[in-house]
């Protein structure tokens, strides 16, 4: 407690102005930074398309899990954005772990399932597609995770205890006494945040970062369209905290996101 934690380790041998960053801007939203790209889609939907071919229909992929495979490698080779600032001090992440939304049926108006799941670095593209797409199924099947029970009980009581229970969870994080399986399962706790506006057919916007939790970096993907040149585009608009790294460490991850997406072939290994 107070110098360890069960998620990550403390970064040792910072700059003065880095360790000195979470005094002055004590959140994350204080730090916040904004990026945007634009990403070519056309070699990725090719790829999508072919590594559909002969699949069945409940295990085909779509191009929102090669973003998340390229997000997730980005992750592994510029660990410096897999960070987060808690108590005070900049830990390193045990794991890269990524939360996204996926619709509890293919309907309208149906409501959103949070899904958080470790990306391990030898994890190949084909174990990563059966895992997602099974989860999806279990989540759809109705399995509750232990922060979907929560909330639920947290729901029913009176706001000022809710409040007063956050707060205190806040600050039990803060001191590194969460329990590591409470950190596991919160989709709050991760990586990076992932949402697909594209596929309600929205254009990409920056999202705040929670206060509560670990995450240092949201990404939001947007829909498919033609650029003037006649190429198929879309934006990732990303936000991230600064307290991490600095802009320029930052930039280079974002940008070898764009590549992987750019160039899949890859994303197979």
């Amino acid at each position: 407690m107070f110098g360890s934690r069960p998620d990550a380790k403390r970064v040792e041998g910072l700059p003065t102005v880095r360790r000195f960053m979470p005094f002055i801007s004590p959140r994350r939203n204080d730090s916040l930074v904004l990026y945007t790209q634009e990403v070519e889609a056309e070699t990725a939907l090719k790829f999508v398309e072919e590594y559909n071919r002969g699949r069945e229909p409940d295990h085909c992929i779509t191009l929102f899990h090669l973003v998340l495979r390229a997000i997730a490698k980005a992750l592994h080779e510029y660990p410096g954005i897999n960070r987060f600032v808690a108590g005070g001090r900049l830990w390193q992440r045990d794991g890269v772990w990524l939360t996204f939304a996926a619709k509890q049926e293919i309907l309208p108006g149906s409501p959103l399932l949070t899904i958080k799941r470790e990306f391990s670095e030898g994890e190949d593209l084909d174990g990563m597609v059966d895992s997602i797409l099974g989860n999806i199924r279990s989540r759809r099947g109705g399995r509750r995770t232990t922060s979907d029970k929560e909330m639920s009980l947290a729901s029913r009581l009176p706001p000022f205890v809710t409040m007063a229970t956050v707060k205190l969870l806040m600050f039990v994080n803060r001191i590194g006494a969460l329990p590591k399986k409470m950190i596991d399962d919160d989709p709050l706790f991760t990586s990076l945040f992932v949402a697909n506006l594209g596929s309600v057919g929205l254009e990409a916007g920056y999202h705040h970062l929670w206060e509560y939790g670990t995450c240092s970096m949201f990404a939001v993907m947007g829909r498919l369209k033609p650029r003037h040149d006649g190429v198929t585009v879309f934006e990732m608009q990303y936000s991230y905290d600064e307290r991490m790294e600095d802009g320029l460490y930052g930039g280079l991850a974002m940008s070898s996101i764009k590549e992987h997406i750019e160039k899949p072939e890859g994303l197979r290994d």
